[in-house]
């Protein structure tokens, strides 16, 4: 054991509540979410930032001293990965994401560029137990995933945001319903179910008016799959409900094809029992037309809305009404009909009418 004054500690492991100044271990347990201190071996031009505990983006360049967790990433755009079966200090990994997961590198898209190189300096030691020296290696999260976790949602409506892709929008549409919806007087929590930890798109939706939110991370999961997604969800949906909220609104990162476990929650019955309504977000019309395809025929659900950039202008809206019948709405051009129309489609078009704003 060792001490290490470290430069910036990723966001990842914000619940793990870290100093600057940390104690290391030299015995590596390749575990998911186990938190690690890196060096930094080279410079990017772009794709150069990493997401910090206080959610602002900090430049990284070579020399740094990092904080960051264990995990691995499948990602349609952007870095892929594995978490190595081994490692010991001195050996090099790269940094797969900008909320600081680490692993091995197998495949990036050429406008990210080569990862960062970071070389492992030692396990980050936490030391839980009282008046004792024993350090325990950290771990991500505030709670360990109960894979068991039932699912009860009170009966609170619920808005689920799938998109067709990785960014297709999902994260603007999720966080213009939330503002509507608090414009209108509404109470609304929001989470983001699937994904690689980085805490940008809940923040998001706190910036919106969101109460409450959480990410999977906090229940100590780096990135998700098919095996965790449909547990995360129960467990996020009956926590979200049991303060009583109005609404619950919540994303499903990547896309509805994807490695990140969307299919899996999707195709729960007790989870679809407990959606009020989705929304769809879709890069162009073709993929408005699959997107919707797959939830209606492969997921039994029918599409509230469809938004992204395939409504960016009129030709595409009216290419998805008149095509598919379903609404389709712009979040960015105009975010207060869209969220209209989801409160409508909630039935809470009169909730706390004494508060709604402008109307």
């Amino acid at each position: 054991m060792r001490t290490m004054v470290v430069d910036k500690i990723a966001s990842v492991t914000q619940a793990c509540a870290l100093s600057h100044e940390l104690r290391i271990a030299p015995e590596i347990p390749c575990e998911e979410g186990l938190v690690l201190v890196v060096e930094i071996l080279n410079n990017k031009a772009n794709y150069n930032t990493l997401e910090l505990i206080s959610g602002r983006m900090a430049k990284v360049v070579r020399g740094d001293i990092v904080v960051g967790a264990l995990g691995h990433r499948k990602a349609l755009f952007g870095y892929s990965g594995h978490i190595p079966a081994a490692l010991k200090p001195g050996d090099i990994i790269q940094m797969l994401n900008i909320g600081g997961v680490l692993g091995i590198c197998d495949s990036a898209t050429q406008d990210k560029g080569k990862p960062f190189d970071c070389k492992v300096l030692g396990t980050v030691l936490t030391f839980p137990y009282l008046g004792e020296r024993i350090g325990v290696p950290a771990k991500v999260g505030y709670a360990p995933l109960n894979y068991a976790a039932a699912l009860d949602a009170r009966g609170v409506p619920v808005v689920a945001l799938a998109g067709t892709c990785m960014e297709a929008g999902k994260t603007a549409a999720a966080a213009a319903i939330i503002a509507r919806m608090r414009h209108r007087g509404l109470v609304v929590d929001a989470f983001k179910a699937t994904g690689v930890s980085l805490r940008r798109d809940i923040m998001a939706f706190e910036d919106s008016g969101a109460r409450r939110t959480m990410l999977f991370t906090d229940f100590g999961i780096v990135t998700t799959t098919a095996k965790c997604g449909p547990a995360l969800t129960r467990s996020m949906l009956t926590e979200m409900a049991a303060g009583g909220p109005d609404a619950i609104v919540f994303e499903l990162g990547d896309g509805l094809l994807g490695t990140y476990g969307v299919e899996s929650i999707l195709q729960q019955p007790d989870i679809k029992a407990a959606l009020t309504a989705v929304v769809l977000s879709a890069n162009d019309p073709v993929a408005a037309w699959g997107g919707v395809k797959l939830l209606r025929e492969r997921f039994g659900i029918e599409p509230c809305a469809v938004t992204g950039p395939a409504t960016d202008n009129q030709v595409g809206i009216e290419i998805i009404r008149e095509q598919m019948n379903v609404q389709a709405f712009n979040a960015i051009a105009s975010p207060a009909d869209l969220g209209d129309h989801i409160i409508t489609s909630l039935g809470l078009r009169n909730a706390r009418a004494s508060k709604v704003v402008g109307e």
